[in-house]
C-alpha cells in the first residue's frame, strides 16, 4: 500500500506515525511515499522560517515533501491512497481522482456538524457533552464526502481545545490504520451525509477570541446567593456572535440557551486555549488617565453560588505587554481595573 499523507500541525503526528508504522515494509521502507503540507512560513518577531511539524517529520525520514497537492501530478508520484488530517486547503478534484482509492479525510467532529476549520473549538463553545471524529471519502467540496467511519469522544468539563484535540487525533491514528484494509477491499458501505443538517465553522483569527467586557462582567457577578436571582447590574444590548461558527451567537443574559452566562463563557475560554486565547478590554486608571487595555484570560473556573447558579472566576490573566499572572495578583496590581461601562 502506497500512501500520500496530507497534513500540517503537530497534533496530527499520531496519525502519520501510525500509518507509517502500519504500512512500512519488512525492510523498513515507509508506506508513506510523500507528504503534502503547508509551506514554511516566517514566524515570531524575528521572522524565522518555520517548517510544519509534518514537514519536519517527513524530512527526518527522507520522505518527499510537497507544498501543493497539484505538484504530485507532474512529479508522477505513484500512490494508491491519500490520508488527510488538518492539511489546511481544499484538494483539487484532479488530485483526488488520481489516487486509486481516493483520499480518506480525518475530520474532528460528528459530521455533518461543524464542517470547516474549527470543529473542536465549536464543540467546546457549544457546551456539548460529546463530539467525535468522522472519516470521510474526500470529494471536492468542504467536508462533504460520504462517511467511512465515525467514533464519539466525551468532552470533559475541564477540556481545552488542546486536550480534546490531542485525544481525538490519538484515537484517529488507530482507527484509520485499522479500517484501511477493509476500505480498499471495498468491504465498507459508505454512508451519505445529511447535507441539510450541515453546520459550518471558519478559520479562527486572533480577534475571534474577544469577549465583550459587559458579558464578562455579568458572568463574574453571577447570582445573588441569598435570593437566587440574577443581579440586574449589567444589561448588555446585543447578543454576542461567535465569528467562527456560522449563524451562532450567545445571549449575554443570566441564562442563555439553558446555560448560565458564566458557563457559556467558561466554555469559550477553554475553546480559545491555547490559541488565540480569550481576551477582553479592561479600563485601567493610570496617572489620572483612563486607559483601555487588552486583557487575556488564559484560565478560569466556575464557582457555585446556589443550585444551578454560578459565577466565573478568572485564574490566570495577561495584560497587554505584560507577563501572565494569577488573577488575585492582577487585582492587587490594578485595583482600579473594571469591565464595561
Amino acid at each position: 500500500m502506497k500512501i500520500v499523507f496530507f497534513g500540517t500541525p503537530d497534533y496530527v503526528l499520531p496519525i502519520v506515525n501510525e500509518v507509517h508504522k502500519k504500512f512500512s515494509s519488512k525492510n523498513g521502507e515507509s508506506g508513506i511515499v510523500a507528504v503534502v503540507t503547508q509551506k514554511p512560513k516566517p514566524t515570531g518577531r524575528k521572522q524565522f522560517i518555520t517548517y510544519s511539524a509534518v514537514d519536519t517529520w517527513a524530512y527526518k525520514r527522507k520522505i518527499p515533501v510537497f507544498y501543493s497537492p497539484s505538484d504530485l501530478i507532474p512529479k508522477k508520484v505513484d500512490a494508491d491512497l491519500g490520508v488527510l488530517a488538518a492539511y489546511g486547503e481544499i484538494i483539487p478534484k484532479l488530485v483526488i481522482d488520481r489516487l486509486k482509492f481516493g483520499i480518506l479525510n480525518v475530520h474532528p467532529s460528528l459530521l455533518p456538524s461543524f464542517r470547516g476549520a474549527s470543529p473542536v473549538q465549536a464543540a467546546i463553545v457549544s457546551g456539548l457533552a460529546q463530539t467525535g471524529v468522522t472519516i470521510i471519502k474526500l470529494d471536492e467540496k468542504l467536508d462533504h464526502g460520504p462517511i467511512v467511519s465515525q467514533f464519539t469522544e466525551e468532552i470533559f468539563e475541564n477540556d481545552t481545545t488542546e486536550t480534546l484535540r490531542n485525544r481525538l487525533f490519538e484515537r484517529s491514528g488507530e482507527v484509520v490504520t485499522a479500517l484501511v484494509p477493509a476500505y480498499v477491499a471495498n468491504k465498507i458501505k459508505l454512508k451519505e451525509q445529511n447535507h441539510k443538517e450541515a453546520t459550518f465553522t471558519t478559520q479562527i483569527t486572533k480577534e475571534d477570541g474577544f469577549i465583550p467586557p459587559e458579558f464578562l462582567k455579568l458572568a463574574m457577578l453571577g447570582s445573588d446567593p441569598t435570593s437566587g436571582r440574577t443581579r440586574p447590574r449589567v444589561r448588555p444590548k446585543d447578543s454576542w456572535g461567535i465569528p467562527f461558527i456560522k449563524n451562532y451567537s450567545l445571549v449575554p443574559s443570566a441564562y442563555a440557551k439553558g446555560a448560565s452566562s458564566a458557563y457559556s463563557l467558561d466554555c469559550f475560554i477553554r475553546a480559545m486555549y491555547p490559541w488565540p486565547g480569550a481576551w477582553t478590554q479592561v479600563r485601567v486608571l493610570s496617572d489620572k488617565d483612563t486607559k483601555i487595555l487588552r486583557l487575556k484570560i488564559l484560565r478560569a473556573h466556575l464557582e457555585k453560588l446556589v443550585p444551578s447558579a454560578y459565577r466565573l472566576v478568572p485564574d490566570l490573566v495577561q495584560l497587554e505587554a505584560k507577563t501572565e499572572v494569577p488573577w488575585e495578583e492582577f487585582k492587587l496590581g490594578y485595583p482600579s481595573a473594571s469591565f464595561g461601562d
